[in-house]
């Protein structure tokens, strides 16, 4: 199941929803993908559909019952251009073929323009020193370099507005032919006027001006895909980290075999410097592994039996044998890639600005380049039908809404795929966008400041009772739940030599303990919640447990048959990257909060040793996300940090929710963005990498609007000659473009 499919799911949408990535053909501005999107969407059963122009996809969410793959292809064919399922190992070939097509149309089209253009050098005063063919200024002649660009290179041009008009829009295409045919067309009447008539010595043609446009509009989108696909360039490089092949173990003889071929429970031989090919569970040697491709996490992590590793990272040292947990698209990186491409496809709300804009722009240009038309033709040159027509195509060709459309998802791609570089996942632009709105940071204790692996510390046993006996009672108990503080506590009494016994009705109380029955014996072990709703005297102990929770320990009482039997007590450690991370954050001007169910002392004694201040204590699950909501009931912008499992209701209510932790179960937490360092920094790095990411994105929403605000004004004045406004044209997209890959280089500060 893939990651998008199992988060629909988990938000309750209906089975019979599914999820179809398209390949989309034929686009070539903002306008073309808002149709496609328009589109899909009024389609009956599809519930919502995404465009990307810059990765030329589509996303598209539908009830299976009551419209199909085949459907939502045909619409898509129907609008006018082509679309396929998406195939990730074809994406590759495809991009090689859309740039080798493009570069192709370029050469020729160079190669015929360029007598034009030498020819129109001709005309200026200041190049009269240039010598010019005199075959070159014939009519004729120019006429038949003109026509191929045209109509065999630029077809491609009138095919595109041939099918948005059928559609009842307008698109770039329009745009492009309009200005260009009526450029060419103007020629084409001159030359035979020329021709038939023997009074005329000078002739105004314009075979250079559609020549040159189309040119320098084609070599526009040739940089646009070169640099669209460095964009990319993330999702790639995480592909190409995947091992070739595996080493097994079958039948007692070791064999290669492709990756593809390993299956669920093989034994993987893994020697020093190999990568991992697969997600599993050591079960014989040691050695240091480099997760930093995953992680970002420079420094190796030890590995011995029983740890976790996970597919492409790099053993170091010693030779591992690890039995495969996860394959294929089920192991981390596979489920890391998959996220990253959901990001890279999905849609800011910052988008809808230029949603909105090139879906009237492209018929308001028109418009304008009409009323321009008639202007000089009636008012500033009248009866000059070339000057007003130079002036009308200069309008509609520098207004190319290109680099409007490219504006928003070029820079998502760059920012998204960088921050997985750096081993923060957003799982979706929405996030990227709001993550740097936030001004409040609540973080779990457990797992999140501190390393979540407890240790058990002490045991003290209440007079009466054998403490052989009440360790083996304990053992039997918590070994049935998952908590990780029992599973510390069942760690530290086995290596102490507790004994093994068997629980019945074992009951996981959340926020308080757990009960069960041990050889005949009821237990509970847990808060003074707990024993008091038991009432469970434990008076005794009361002191001892807090002079433990003052040193930062988790205490918890135990009572059997509802009489006070022992007090056990645990201790996290913060992570040694916690405190400096809360500073970093306070710095920052975010004001940070330690949200925990444990109790108050130990709490307050974790919260003093991180540098936080605020501790919100005994807090139950349920509790957790009601907080969260005060926090927001207050104006505050709230990200809440935690593991994702036990603070599911939280990471749910919270603007925005952050999972601390790797490996696969990282990509699969219901939370909006992932840290895969399972450091705290992260948070400080995805805050920082949202403001690049949102600056990049103002900056190219402005600079793609400056443009057309002011490159139209000096079009309809006559200032600006129509090669030179689609040169300006294709540099508007191409600098926008480039502006978005400078964050491929962003630093977290």
């Amino acid at each position: 199941m893939s990651t998008a499919k199992a988060a629909l799911e988990q938000a309750g949408v209906p089975e019979s929803l599914e999820i179809l990535d398209l390949d989309i053909g034929g686009m070539t501005c903002a306008a073309c993908a808002a149709r496609i999107e328009k589109g899909l969407n009024r389609l009956p059963g599809v519930n919502k559909a995404t465009v990307n122009l810059a990765l030329e996809t589509a996303r598209v969410e539908y009830e299976s019952g009551n419209v199909s793959e085949t459907d939502v292809i045909h619409k898509v064919e129907q609008l006018g251009y082509k679309a396929a399922p998406r195939v990730e190992r074809d994406q590759e070939e495809r991009r090689h073929r859309d740039v080798t097509g493009k570069l192709s149309k370029v050469i020729v089209s160079a190669i015929l323009s360029l007598p034009l253009l030498w020819a129109m050098a001709g005309h200026f005063s200041f190049l009269s020193w240039l010598w010019v063919p005199e075959l070159f200024m014939k009519p004729w002649f120019q006429f038949a370099l003109a026509t191929p660009v045209q109509f065999l290179i630029g077809w491609q041009f009138y095919v595109g507005a041939y099918k948005a008009l059928r559609n009842g829009s307008a698109n770039m295409d329009v745009l492009v032919a309009l200005g260009t045919s009526a450029a060419y067309g103007y020629s084409v009447y001159q030359t035979i006027r020329s021709s038939t008539n023997e009074h005329m010595h000078s002739v105004e043609l314009y075979y250079e001006t559609s020549a040159i446009l189309i040119t320098l509009i084609l070599l526009g989108k040739l940089f646009e895909a070169l640099a669209k696909g460095r964009s990319s360039e993330a999702i790639r490089s995480l592909m190409k980290l995947q091992a070739k092949s595996a080493l097994v173990i079958r039948n007692g003889k070791e064999m290669n075999v492709p990756v593809e071929e390993v299956v669920l429970g093989d034994l993987v031989i893994v020697k020093p410097g190999e990568k991992l090919p697969v997600d599993g569970i050591v079960m014989e040697g040691s050695s240091s592994v480099d997760e930093s491709m995953l992680t970002g996490e420079s420094l190796p992590v030890e590995k011995q039996a029983g740890d976790s590793v996970f597919g492409a990272t790099i053993n170091k040292n010693g030779a591992l044998r690890v039995q495969a947990t996860r394959i294929g698209q089920d192991t981390a990186l596979a489920q890391i890639i998959r996220v990253v491409e959901e990001a890279q496809s999905s849609k800011a709300p910052i988008q809808r600005v230029a949603d909105v804009i090139s879906g009237v722009f492209v018929p308001i240009v028109v418009g304008i380049a009409l009323i321009v038309f008639f202007v000089w033709l009636l008012a500033v040159e009248p009866g000059s039908w070339s000057s007003s027509l130079e002036a009308a195509i200069a309008v509609l060709v520098i207004a190319c809404p290109c680099a409007l459309g490219l504006a928003t998802p070029t820079s998502i791609m760059a920012g998204s795929g960088r921050a997985a570089e750096l081993g923060i996942l957003f799982k979706g632009g929405e996030h990227l966008e709001q993550t740097h709105t936030i001004d409040t940071v609540v973080l779990d204790k457990t797992g999140t400041i501190t390393n979540g692996r407890p240790e058990l510390t002490d045991l003290l046993v209440a007079d009466g009772w054998n403490r052989d006996d009440v360790a083996r009672w304990i053992v039997a108990a918590e070994r049935s739940s998952e908590h990780p503080l029992a599973e510390a506590i069942v760690r530290g009494l086995q290596e102490q030599g507790g004994q093994a016994a068997s629980a019945e009705e074992f009951k996981a109380l959340p926020g308080y303990g757990v009960e069960a029955t041990v050889e005949g014996r009821k237990l509970a072990i847990g808060t003074r919640l707990l024993m008091e709703s038991g009432d469970v005297d434990f008076s005794a102990a009361a002191s001892a447990m807090s002079e433990l929770e003052e040193q930062g320990k988790t205490a918890m009482l135990v009572a059997v048959d509802n009489r006070h039997a022992a007090l056990i007590a645990v201790s996290d450690t913060i992570k040694p990257t916690s405190r400096e991370a809360v500073k970093r954050l306070k710095q920052e001007g975010l004001r940070v909060i330690m949200l925990t169910g444990d109790n108050a002392r130990t709490a307050k004694a974790i919260a003093a040793a991180a540098g936080i201040d605020e501790v919100i204590a005994e807090v139950l699950p349920d509790g957790k996300a009601e907080e969260v909501r005060k926090l927001q009931k207050a104006g505050r912008k709230v990200a809440m940090v935690g593991d994702g499992i036990n603070d599911a209701p939280a990471l749910a209510t919270a603007d925005i929710g952050m999972a601390v932790g790797t490996g696969a179960d990282v990509a699969m937490e219901a939370a909006d963005v992932a840290l895969m360092r399972g450091d705290l920094n992260g948070i400080a790095d995805a805050i920082s990498l949202s403001r690049q990411t949102m600056r990049n994105i103002r900056q190219n929403l402005f600079w793609a609007l400056a443009y057309n605000v002011i490159g139209i004004p000096i079009a309809a004045f006559g200032l600006l000659a129509p090669w030179l406004a689609g040169a300006a044209m294709a540099l508007s997209s191409v600098s926008v473009v480039l502006n978005a890959l400078r964050l491929q280089r962003a630093k977290a500060s």
